[in-house]
């Protein structure tokens, strides 16, 4: 089931059906969203293998109930530093293109239903990392979601590319 996305004259997200639902996850203090039907499971701390010559972002893989799963690095995806020495993370499992994916996150909160009367396409002031892997925003109360592009924080090609 797709909805209809589009902008509005002021930039404004309109979304056919009215809302959305985004698990949300917290990475160095930034409030993300990612769209709750990618999100598959929500783990704690791992133990991740390194995998040699992989990109900077792939912290490695691990074990998920037998399946191996490629480990991604929010944090060093969005060029951020590691978390803290001795703070554990968390992890968010997504399906993407039928593989599965951990990413590292710092926290993970709770399901946000969100409304059209809330999202925007991306400020023109948003880092472009982050507007790279962005499908916009939504203006809470006293805070900012950005929603996370599963499949481009997945893309590393762009960067292998340019490199």
């Amino acid at each position: 089931m797709s909805k209809d996305i589009g902008f509005d004259a002021r930039g404004k997200t309109v979304i056919a059906g009215g809302t959305r639902e985004f698990v949300s996850i917290t990475v160095a203090g930034q409030l993300f969203g990612i769209p709750v039907l990618q999100v598959q499971d929500v783990l704690g701390p791992q133990r991740i293998t390194r995998i040699p010559l992989a990109p900077a972002e792939v912290a490695g893989s691990l074990n998920l109930r037998g399946r191996i799963v490629t480990a991604i690095d929010l944090r060093t995806r969005l060029r951020l530093p590691p978390l803290p020495e001795g703070q554990n993370g968390m992890s968010v499992v997504v399906d993407h293109g039928g593989e599965l994916y951990s990413v590292m996150v710092d926290a993970v909160g709770e399901v946000l239903s969100l409304g059209d009367d809330t999202a925007e396409r991306n400020p023109a002031t948003l880092d472009p990392i982050w507007r790279d892997v962005s499908g916009g925003i939504h203006r809470l109360d006293k805070t900012l979601l950005i929603v996370l592009d599963v499949a481009r924080v997945l893309d590393f090609s762009a960067r292998a590319e340019a490199a």
